[in-house]
């Protein structure tokens, strides 16, 4: 057995669950979000805010289960890139300098799942393996008759 293959459902575990903690935290706290999102001039806040809240809960949780995590990691890197520059762009303040960079770090893990997939412990996994066996090449078909 190949313990490496649990690697990438821990990876996606720990960039996951944040993304659902701090969703769940923007759902509790709509006037103190919307006006956040106002202040850094994003169009539509409200708008904003459910994409976000959306993105960050339904994405993190997919993310988690390995479901389709290619072009979810995709946009969840984006998105922290997007947050990056409209809230963490003061980089004379220590604090905001240091959430700046750990969105870019973010962004460069969420990239290496868009490129690598989501490993062998995962939704996306079992699914590919399960339509492979109902669905066996036609080789194997005919040597079956």
């Amino acid at each position: 057995m190949n313990d490496t293959r649990y690697l990438a459902f821990a990876g996606r575990l720990l960039i996951g669950l944040p993304f659902i903690l701090f969703g769940v935290g923007k759902a509790t706290a709509y006037s103190a979000t919307v006006t956040m999102i106002d202040a850094a001039g994003l169009p539509v806040p409200p708008l904003s805010f459910f994409g976000a809240v959306t993105l960050e809960i339904v994405g993190g949780a997919l993310l988690v289960a390995g479901y389709k995590v290619r072009p979810i990691a995709g946009l969840l890197a984006l998105f922290s890139m997007v947050t990056a520059f409209y809230f963490h762009s003061s980089l004379g303040d220590q604090n905001t300098f240091v959430h700046f960079f750990k969105n870019v770090m973010l962004t460069g893990g969420l990239l290496q799942v868009a490129a690598f997939g989501s490993g062998a412990f995962s939704l996306d996994a079992y699914l590919t393996d399960r339509r492979a066996r109902s669905n066996p090449p036609a080789a194997v078909q005919q040597a079956a008759l």
